[in-house]
């Protein structure tokens, strides 16, 4: 059984942002091929089918470095990392557009649900009178980041490699509900195991059945030791860990 593994890097890296806690240290030079041996090795009955890690396809987006310089430098290191310690056999890049958008501001509620802000002390408006305006509106621009293309690309490599029937099974690294429709189809074909790598419940859409089409299917969420115990070696050829991670 060849077993092909799809990664929504910037899913992944937020995901552990969530669970392993985004001022610690010790979890983000992550060695995904280390980590989706691990994945493999605890199903056991794709492990009785002689399961065998073919193909890891990493799928990310490169953050605008006039916005974050060091934080550009750092995800570069870590995706060299990756293909010169050969943690994944392929690297697909999508891209980050910034924009300028305007709109009402706006506070969460408990829930975290958005809720317009109206006029309270510290900031009150008052009418031409002086008297004050109790709805009024504020509206505020700022600058938008959004990233494009890597949950597009994780779709095509899946699709890919299990139509032409290059892996005999698949493990996906996400919690985008955007993967709905491509995961449906593969479950059809080859067995899946859909990865959840954030604190947060698996998305709705990416749930399933075990026995739907092809069966075997599992669900499986990351836990800390997941991060931690599969981390690259200090230096990968000439690249060092980032002193902060």
């Amino acid at each position: 059984m060849r077993v092909g593994v799809y990664v929504d890097g910037l899913n992944l890296y937020y995901g552990g942002r969530s669970i392993c806690g985004a001022t610690q240290r010790g979890w983000r030079w992550l060695d995904i091929r280390q980590l989706s041996q691990r994945l493999i090795d605890r199903r056991k009955s794709w492990v009785d089918q002689g399961a065998m890690l073919e193909r890891v396809v990493y799928c990310t987006a490169f953050i605008d470095g006039r916005l974050n310089e060091a934080g550009r430098r750092r995800q570069g290191v870590y995706v060299r990392a990756l293909v010169t310690g050969g943690s994944c056999d392929h690297v697909e890049e999508g891209r980050f557009v910034s924009r300028l958008r305007r709109g009402l501001l706006a506070t969460a509620d408990s829930g975290g649900r958005p809720v317009v802000a109206k006029p309270a002390w510290p900031v009150m408006v008052r009418d031409g009178r002086g008297r004050p305006i109790a709805n009024a509106q504020f509206m505020a621009s700022h600058l938008h980041m959004e990233e494009k293309g890597s949950d597009v690309n994780l779709d095509a490599h899946l699709l890919v490699d299990v139509l032409r029937e290059r892996v005999d099974a698949a493990i996906v690294i996400s919690n985008d509900s955007d993967l709905r429709l491509p995961i449906q189809v593969v479950r059809q074909k080859v067995p899946v195991g859909t990865i959840n790598p954030s604190s947060a419940p698996m998305a709705g859409d990416l749930r399933g059945e075990r026995d739907e089409g092809a069966g075997e299917h599992w669900w499986y969420r990351l836990t800390k030791d997941d991060f931690r115990l599969c981390q690259l070696p200090e230096m990968v050829g000439q690249l060092r860990r980032p002193e902060t991670w």
